[in-house]
């Protein structure tokens, strides 16, 4: 059935690996899938006892396969581990004491739909934690979450609005060497093939 959502379940040791396929083997929303079956539609789950080093290998172990979509199932979840899975790409956190096969399968579900889920009450210190690097890290170096400096931004956004080198120069009171050299950085960084994409990627990105 179309609906159904594959699923390949990794973990730290063999029999957190057996409890987790057995919670899903019968479950009709869900295709248990092996190694030789992985795609980039499938919906990979780690289990873990913490988000250490072991759990982050299996992860990319996971993606060097193709699987971009990865639900972390772990005993303790931490601030540092909940910000170690966020910039890892992780898509769903689930506590294992929360991991009833009903709430596995919603998870896995809406990461599988495109969705992200964490825990409520880790959301807002995920939160609070971002805030506190872009305020103590990136913002004296003059760089957004977006990863474009606010020169950069200012840069696309008048690329976008159609000005052309020398009025992007004038109006932004820079030299039109330095504006080619801002565009120039933007589609190196990103790998964009010329100005237009560059407007284009961030715009889809809502980057600008």
């Amino acid at each position: 059935m179309s609906n159904v959502m594959c699923v390949h379940v990794r973990a730290s040791d063999p029999i957190s690996e057996a409890g987790v396929v057995a919670s899903l083997r019968d479950r009709a929303e869900v295709r248990v899938v092996d190694r030789s079956q992985l795609s980039s539609e499938t919906v990979g789950v780690v289990a873990s006892e913490s988000l250490d080093g072991g759990a982050m290998q299996i992860m990319n172990s996971l993606r060097g396969q193709g699987v971009q979509r990865i639900v972390v199932v772990a005993g303790t979840l931490d601030d540092e581990g909940v910000l170690a899975a966020a910039e890892a790409g992780v898509a769903g956190l689930l506590r294992r004491n929360e991991a009833t096969s009903d709430r596995l399968v919603q998870v896995i579900n809406s990461v599988g739909k495109g969705a992200g889920v964490v825990p409520p009450d880790l959301l807002g210190r995920l939160l609070k934690q971002v805030a506190s690097i872009q305020h103590h890290v990136l913002s004296p170096r003059g760089i957004g979450l977006t990863g474009l400096t606010s020169r950069e931004t200012d840069v696309l956004r008048l690329v976008a609005a159609g000005l052309g080198t020398q009025e992007i120069a004038q109006q932004l009171s820079y030299s039109e060497r330095t504006v080619k050299n801002t565009l120039h950085d933007v589609t190196s960084r990103f790998h964009l093939r010329n100005r237009c994409h560059a407007v284009a990627y961030a715009i889809r990105e809502g980057l600008i």
